[in-house]
This record gives C-alpha cells, structure tokens and sequence, in this order.
C-alpha cells in the first residue's frame, strides 16, 4: 500500500466533491446551518403556539352553582381568559356541545357525598371536558387550578367553625425545588439531542459522497479513466475509503459545533433568558465526543461504499444505500429513554454503544469501563468494515461493474465458486 498514491487519489477525490453543489451542501451547509435552524424554527414555532392557546378565551358554562358560592364565578372569569356562556338546555346538551368543541367545558354543580353532607353549603364538582379538543383540555386545566384555589380558601375560611386550629388541620406540606442548574438543564437537552443528530448528519453526510465516489463515477464515465491509473486497485479503494469517511466525520462534527454554539439562540424563546446555560458541553468531554463522531464516520463509509459500488447510476446508488441508511439511524430510538445508561453488555452492540457514550460524556458521567470497552469494540468493529470493503472493492467485476445485482447476490456467487472449487 503505497500511502503517496492514496494521498494524492484522496486529495483529488475530495477537490473533485467540493465543485459538487449536493454534495457541499449535503455534508457541510446542512450540518452548519440547516439542523440549528430548524430547531430554532420548531421551538420558536412551538412557543408561539402554547401563547396563541394561553390567549384563547375560553367557552365555558357553570350549572347549578349556589348563590353562596358565586365568588367561584368571580374567580373563573378573572384573569383566566375564560367566558361564561348562558345555558338554557339540559345537562346532557351541554356535555354533547363539549363533545362537538361548541364548547369547552361545563362545570357541574352535584350533592356532596354523604360523608360531606353535614356541612353547610357543601357541594361536588364534575368537570367535562373533550380530549379530542386541545383548547376543551387547556380550559378544563385552568378550571381545576381555579377551583383547587377557590376550595383551598373556602376551608381555610370554615376551619374555625369546625373548631380546628392550623396545628391540628395541617399534616404536611410538600415544597418542590428544583436543584438542577441552568447548565445541567442545558446538558440533559444536549445529550438527548445532539446524539442523535450526530448520527443522523454522519449518515446524511456519508451519503452522497458514498455514491458519487462509485456509482457517480460511472455515471460521469470517468471509472475507466481512473482504473487506468498507476495505482493499486486497494489504493483507489482506500482513497474512496477516506474521502467518504472524511466528509461523514466532519458533518457530524460541524452539526455539534452548529448546535452547541448556538444554543442559547435556540432555546431561549422557550426556556426564558437566564435559563440556558450558554455551551453546556464539559470542555473535558470534546475530545471524547470527537473521537465517538469519527468512528461512526468511519463505520458509516464503509457500510455505504459497499452497498454502492454495485451501482450502475447515481439512482440505482440510492436505492441501494437506503435501507442501509435507514438502519443505521434506528439506533436514535435508544435515546427516547433517558433512563438508558451505557452498560459493559450494550457497550458492546457497534453503533449503539456509541449513541449512548456520546449521551453519557454530554452528561459528564462516562463509565470507565463501559466507555473503554465501547471504543475498542466500535474500532474493531470499524476495522472489520474496513476490510470487508476493501475486499470487495478490490474485485475486479465489482470495479468494472460486471458483477451485477447487489452486495447479496455479490456474496452469494462468491460462496458458490468456492464451494464448486472444493
């Protein structure tokens, strides 16, 4: 392996994608710009929507209510964006407009229970509401926030009749704090995101330079001109090989640039300013997270250029990448969970393990041993890849593209012949 040879067949390989306008945009722009502003957009999106709803007015109707308690009513309409409407048909009727989102909600005014009916003007509440009407569920929540005040004063105001003292009617009282700082806050939104976009933008990034390196090349005629070369065919390969692998790795590293530089720009329209922590990333863990991004760059390029150096065109080289695509990515589910920790036996599953050592190094709790064991098995597992595709790629009929059909029927000729030569 002449390493002068892949060198300048690299150097060429990637002078010849930077003229390529899908691919810089694929690898590069996208991994840049295109992830942080669409969460930037969505976020934004999402924020000014919950403030279109808090605004809506809500329709609702109170049935039954006594006249000792009409302060309840009071409450109700002050301050909550809520509207009484009159009410002249049954109960039933209001509760199917509730179904049919005529209305939002209706407050029921019942009989206390039996154990309750001693007490003088004493009543039961029943709430409806329409799940299958996001505005009916909103209202029903500002309801129940109000009438938990309202009971909360009402006793408070009938205690001394009953002769209890605040010693004897207080039981405990539960304070919730939340001890968590900005910058953990910060970091627990990182390591559920940024994981699985990295692996998202290395597969996207991969992908077009993956089939313009094989198939693009026989589409532009170009591949016989290349074959000609005084070159070894495993250094073509191993230039192909780095220069897919190269442009993976760095968008994946561009998209976590992208998003830890920006995040307080993203978030602060939802989270308010002063709770985004700006970075949020622990310098100490850069090299880490850089080192898990170059391996799934690795791993990546070698799984793509297999499945695409057996396109005849650049549509037959999508086709043929896709599914391989897709289930690279399906790892990201791990992450929906954020109970899911690293363990030595999941450090060992090649993809995954690496989605889950980014998460923990985000977090700043990697395991030793689980993240030493995830390194040497994702390696291992990239120098498989590695070699696997070299042997693939060195096949004369593959470069050629006389092999025909895919990697299966690849796989499937070559056991054939060495069984017939046993």
């Amino acid at each position: 392996m002449d390493l002068r040879q892949i060198w300048t067949l690299y150097r060429h390989e990637v002078r010849s994608a930077l003229r390529d306008r899908s691919i810089v945009v694929m690898s590069i722009v996208i991994p840049l710009v295109m992830y942080p502003l669409l969460l930037w957009a969505a976020f934004a999106g999402i924020s000014f929507i919950q403030g279109q709803a808090d605004r809506l007015t809500a329709r609702v109707v109170v049935l039954g209510l006594p006249d000792a308690h009409r302060s309840l009513v009071d409450s109700l309409v002050a301050g909550e964006a809520m509207a009484l409407t009159p009410w002249t048909g049954t109960p039933e009727e209001a509760d199917e407009a509730v179904a049919r989102g005529r209305l939002d909600a209706v407050l029921h005014v019942e009989d206390p229970v039996p154990a309750g009916a001693g007490v003088d003007e004493n009543f039961a509440l029943r709430l409806s509401v329409s799940t299958a009407h996001g505005r009916s569920e909103r209202a029903g929540a500002r309801i129940e926030a109000v009438v938990a005040a309202y009971r909360e004063r009402w006793i408070d105001q009938l205690r001394p009749e009953l002769g209890l003292d605040d010693p004897a009617w207080t039981g405990f009282a539960v304070l919730r704090e939340d001890v968590a700082t900005p910058e953990e806050s910060t970091r627990f939104f990182l390591a559920i995101v940024v994981p699985m976009l990295t692996l998202i933008m290395v597969a996207l990034a991969s992908f077009y330079p993956a089939i313009d390196a094989t198939a693009g090349e026989r589409e532009r005629s170009t591949w016989e001109t290349l074959m000609t070369v005084a070159a070894p065919r495993g250094n073509v390969a191993a230039a192909k090989y780095m220069y897919v692998a190269t442009f993976g790795a760095v968008g994946g590293l561009l998209n976590v640039a992208a998003l830890v530089l920006s995040l307080r720009w993203i978030l602060t329209p939802v989270a308010g300013p002063g709770e985004v922590a700006a970075g949020g990333l622990p310098l100490a863990t850069l090299p880490l997270i850089a080192v898990g991004t170059f391996l799934l760059g690795l791993f990546v390029a070698a799984g793509m250029l297999v499945f695409a150096v057996f396109a005849r065109n650049f549509k037959e080289g999508q086709s043929a990448i896709t599914p391989f695509y897709m289930v690279i990515i399906l790892p990201a589910i791990f992450l929906q969970s954020p109970d899911l920790v690293l363990t030595e036996r999941l450090a060992l599953v090649p993809v995954v393990n690496v989605v889950l050592l980014l998460r923990a190094a985000i977090q700043g709790s990697v395991p030793l041993v689980a993240g030493g064991i995830t390194l040497v098995s994702m390696a291992v597992t990239v120098a498989f890849a590695v070699l696997f595709a070299q042997w693939v790629m060195r096949r004369e009929d593959v470069l050629l593209g006389s092999a025909g059909g895919g990697l299966g029927r690849f796989l499937r000729n070559r056991f054939q012949a060495r069984r017939s030569d046993a």
